[in-house]
């Protein structure tokens, strides 16, 4: 049976400035598919027609090398990310956090109130009240769970793909809608009941972090030092206490439902929940600020000042060298990937002129999204070509195929491929000249 969980509202400085940080990755997120430059959408990432944008720069399956590449930097990127700041990426980037705590737990404690309000609701019998709440929760969650999946469709296929499915009849479009109410109903599932399971049981980011944090990442941590031991607050105690007057608050707001004082656990998403409700209760005992906060284990351990471990220095060398790398590789890439190769199963041939030629196949790969206008030519100005098949137009993002004969001038020709083929010319003639001699004398006799 799922025990669901009832997290206080948060509210304070750290959580203001995560909301500013969530709304300027939403505007990303939502706008980036419609967002045209250089006559494409800004970021596309379609995997069944095989070409991914970014930022202009338009990736082909040749250049898969590339986007792999560029997945390997992101995965770095994530990994020094951690070793440093341990799991910030998830409280503060993960569009799982964001969609769940900036749009629909919002949503929820505008409809059905604080945690409390949310208790009390879901114990009570189904009246009047309760099925007013729920459904108007609910249709505004399918509602933003289409609006999530056609975004997300518009990633995948294209944003001016998606606007035929909505605008053109229903049975044109019949895979691209029932994938449109697919990804809505997934959308919704995720986000109205499985919600912080996510990032506890089936995100394997949560299990890496175990892996890369070492005493020196700086985490939401308790400063057990300063807070043990813990106790309710008294005028007249003999006892002496800690700062931690045991209110339990760091364990109501938390979204995933761990008590930080415990230590760092799997579970925490350094969403800096905690820290604002304690630091509100800090305030009004007179204590200081930041019982819960971004600390390192040495430094509540020994009190060690922070500085970065030889493994961040590591990852960090690897990064640069990698980002250094993939901007070479970038800078090099040609717009046109041209293929020439000599015609399979033919050989030079002597032209009465005195020249000789060669058939060749040439492939060009137009990787932009404009036409280009195109002429061959040889390196040598004394050589020529004759074309079988020709075209003068390379169409965007489209392949052509060019035959034509190169014409050359023997006193031109050093390359011992030639010589090679010419002594293999040479051998099949004696050899077909004598075969004829042979036959000759068997008829003659």
């Amino acid at each position: 049976m799922r025990t669901f969980l009832y997290p206080k509202k948060p509210s304070g400085l750290l959580y203001t400035q995560r909301k500013w940080v969530s709304y300027l990755l939403l505007l990303f997120l939502f706008s980036a598919p419609f967002i045209q430059f250089r006559d494409e959408q800004l970021v596309l990432l379609n995997v069944l027609g095989r070409k991914f944008v970014f930022f202009g720069l338009i990736f082909t399956p040749q250049d898969f090398y590339l986007f792999a590449f560029a997945m390997l930097i992101f995965l770095m990127l994530i990994v020094c990310f951690t070793v440093i700041f341990g799991r910030l990426w998830c409280g503060w980037a993960c569009p799982q956090t964001i969609f769940m705590e900036m749009i629909f737990r919002r949503i929820e404690y505008w409809i059905e109130g604080d945690a409390n309000k949310q208790k009390k609701l879901d114990a009570q019998p189904w009246n009047k009240e309760k099925v007013i709440k729920k459904t108007i929760k609910h249709f505004l969650f399918l509602v933003v769970s289409f609006t999530i999946a056609n975004v997300f469709l518009a990633y995948l296929i294209g944003s001016d793909e998606l606007y035929k499915i909505i605008s053109e009849p229903f049975l044109d479009h019949v895979s691209g809608f029932f994938s449109l109410c697919f990804f809505t109903l997934v959308f919704y599932g995720v986000f109205s009941y499985v919600r912080e399971v996510v990032c506890t049981v089936i995100c394997p980011y949560g299990r890496l972090q175990g892996v890369l944090l070492d005493n020196q990442s700086l985490v939401v941590a308790y400063d057990e030092t300063r807070g043990e031991p813990r106790g309710h607050l008294q005028k007249d105690n003999a006892k002496k206490l800690g700062d931690c007057i045991d209110c339990g608050l760091c364990v109501q707001v938390c979204p995933t439902g761990i008590d930080i004082r415990n230590g760092t656990k799997l579970e925490c998403t350094n969403c800096t929940a905690c820290i604002d409700a304690c630091d509100e209760v800090m305030v009004k005992i007179n204590k200081p600020k930041r019982l819960i906060g971004f600390y390192n284990l040495d430094f509540i351990k020994d009190r060690t000042p922070f500085k970065l471990s030889i493994k961040a220095y590591a990852y960090t060398v690897v990064l640069a060298i990698m980002l250094g790398v993939f901007g070479v590789l970038i800078y090099l890439r040609q717009d046109v990937e041209t293929t020439i190769l000599r015609a399979s199963g033919t050989l030079y041939q002597n032209r009465p002129d005195g020249t000789v030629s060669n058939l060749y196949n040439a492939d060009l790969l137009n990787k932009t999204n404009k036409d280009i206008y195109f002429e061959l030519k040889s390196e040598n100005e004394e050589d020529k070509i004759e074309f079988i098949q020709k075209n003068v137009v390379l169409p965007k993002e489209k392949s052509t195929r060019l035959t034509f004969f190169l014409i050359r001038k023997k006193k031109n020709i050093k390359d011992e491929n030639y010589a090679r083929q010419k002594k293999k010319k040479e051998k099949e003639d004696r050899k077909r000249y004598s075969f004829k001699l042979r036959k000759k004398e068997l008829k003659e006799r």
